[in-house]
């Protein structure tokens, strides 16, 4: 099976996380503010704080901004749940706001004025134009970016993660992303005090004052073990010092697929990055139609394809703050016929041809039935 994504870990990666196994920590050591340092590298933010997944970063992002009961939130529906549970995990209500057809990203004119907080999806790697919401004289009291799909991804204002016109932004470091710490998350910003607030929060609350004996320490507030490992870190800091040639790789891929269907009126090609913008490309989702049973066909196949996502606000624990599909039509349009094609740094170009010949096949199939 060719999956939609993978790791891509290399003999380097093998041998910073050997060095950790042998050194005298597993967590809560050296490598983890190595590994800081280096997302602010990325990023161009003054403070990164590493966390245990992408949405534990979510939870923590949403905390520490003081959203909480008696606020609204709202996100894309089309992301994965943790994007919208980030606002119901510290008491706030959440809704939906429809996306834009044209990015697929949350429509940003339709965030209402009265929002306390935005969590702005990067749907599969392409920025949201945040800069736009902010000329607007739109911008909620707390913007928070889901950047899981989208780091190394560029704005005309610098590097997603800057936080150029947001308050704290989260990334995912889950197999499938571009950088892979086997499990892991972070949070940048460039506010001192909420990255403080971020490190107490990852580690139960606890507070120690300077000069005070080693094992004195106070809980001042709930907290929660969101600690990334030392050798997760160690992972994700040699994968890091190769974010450049990955991001290269998997812009390859795309100009392939783009390549094989920018004739073929049966395939929706995804959007390409404005000017003086640079795509994440965690995933390369086609529009198609019949999008099932070409899911089924590829699958019969070998290939691995997906669908990102189900809307949010069609799952059942959210009933009780989902409005009728209905009022989602982009979403719902974009649902029906979305498709994730495989996108990740080893795939072949056979395989990758491989995908290219089983999707005409697919498409022919429906054509002629």
């Amino acid at each position: 099976m060719i999956p939609y994504g993978h790791q891509s870990i290399d003999e380097s990666d093998i041998a910073a996380v050997v060095e950790v196994l042998r050194s005298d920590y597993l967590t809560q050591g050296p490598v983890i503010e190595r590994f800081e340092a280096a997302l602010c590298d990325v990023t161009g933010a003054k403070y990164a704080v590493a966390v245990a997944s992408g949405t534990a970063a979510l939870h923590a992002a949403a905390h520490v901004a003081g959203l909480g009961p008696g606020d609204l939130v709202v996100t894309s529906p089309l992301s994965f749940a943790a994007s919208a549970n980030a606002a119901r995990y510290v008491g706030a209500d959440v809704a939906f706001v429809d996306i834009d057809p044209a990015t697929l990203n949350v429509d940003l004119e339709q965030v209402p004025r009265s929002v306390d907080g935005l969590i702005a999806v990067h749907y599969a790697g392409l920025p949201v134009d945040l800069a736009a919401l902010e000329s607007a004289g739109r911008r909620p009291r707390i913007v928070i970016e889901d950047a899981a799909h989208a780091i190394g991804a560029v704005t005309p204002d610098g590097l997603v993660g800057n936080c150029a016109h947001s308050d704290l932004c989260c990334f995912s470091f889950h197999p499938v992303k571009t950088v892979t710490t086997g499990e892991g998350g972070a949070i940048t910003t460039n506010s001192a005090k909420l990255a403080d607030a971020l490190r107490r929060f990852r580690h139960h609350g606890i507070e120690r004052d300077v000069g005070d004996p080693a094992w004195r320490y106070d809980i001042g507030e709930l907290g929660w073990n969101y600690r990334l490992t030392d050798i997760a870190a160690a992972l994700g800091a040699s994968q890091l010092e190769r974010l450049d040639a990955f991001l290269k790789a998997r812009e390859a891929i795309a100009d392939r697929y783009r390549a094989a269907f920018k004739d073929d009126e049966r395939v929706l090609l995804p959007p390409s990055p404005p000017h003086g913008t640079r795509h994440g490309l965690h995933l390369f989702p086609i529009r198609v139609g019949h999008r099932d049973e070409i899911y089924e066909h590829l699958r019969g196949a070998g290939i691995g394809v997906q669908v990102h996502y189900v809307p949010t606000y069609r799952f059942s624990s959210f009933s009780a703050a989902a409005e009728p599909y209905s009022a989602f039509p982009e979403t719902e349009r974009a649902f029906s016929t979305l498709l994730s094609l495989p996108m990740y740094v080893n795939l072949s170009l056979p395989e990758q041809r491989s995908v290219i010949d089983e999707l005409r096949c697919a498409l022919d199939s429906q054509t002629l039935s």
